[in-house]
């Protein structure tokens, strides 16, 4: 993505238990998600997603990604309570920025 974006890049991470399973006892069902975005441009570059409902969520995220999805349109996007997406639509800290080679 680096290469390909020739901008510094934000990452936004976030694990969590989803909330369905924190009333299942010894469920050990965790989830994480991370956002790949462009700093100057606010392109979403990438999503990555590892969960029990990640091939439902993916799905979405893939069309809009192709449509050109900024990260300012997750923001303001009101997300779904109580479920996994909403953490997409709620990313506010920087985990960490990477910078392309050119510029390191």
């Amino acid at each position: 993505a680096i290469e390909k974006a020739g901008e510094p890049l934000h990452i936004y991470l976030s694990k969590f238990k989803p909330l369905k399973y924190t009333m299942v006892e010894g469920a050990q069902t965790k989830t994480l998600m991370k956002m790949i975005v462009g700093a100057e441009s606010d392109k979403v570059y990438g999503v990555h997603m590892v969960g029990a409902d990640a091939p439902e969520i993916m799905q979405g995220i893939g069309v809009a990604l192709k449509a050109g999805a900024k990260k300012s349109h997750f923001d303001s996007t009101i997300g779904i309570h109580p479920t996994a997406a909403e953490e997409l639509v709620t990313f506010r800290t920087i985990t960490r920025t990477v910078e392309p080679a050119s510029k390191l």
